[in-house]
């Protein structure tokens, strides 16, 4: 087991992630329009990522990938797959 991973990984769709949580794309599931945008978005497979906030109501919610914000439906979000990662050490 290195550093740069828990010890264990638990992998599910980002919208069942909860807030301040980091981890790593998966996979983006699909080969339609929607599919095609977020990988074009920058969701791409080993691409650190981490649930900032959710709207009042619940939908949409922003994320952190890279070094900019990004704001995804929770049907969007369904269709992303994110595995555990540990959070950086300030």
């Amino acid at each position: 087991m290195t550093s740069q991973q828990p010890p264990f990984a638990v992998e599910k769709s980002l919208d069942k992630w909860p807030l301040q949580i980091q981890g790593e794309i998966v996979s983006v599931e699909g080969t339609d329009s929607v599919a095609c945008r977020l990988l074009e978005m920058g969701i791409l497979e080993g691409e650190p990522i981490r649930i900032l906030g959710y709207a009042p109501l619940g939908d949409p919610m922003e994320i952190r990938l890279r070094d900019f914000q990004l704001s995804l439906r929770l049907s969007e979000a369904q269709r992303v797959t994110v595995r555990t990662a540990p959070l950086p050490v300030d």
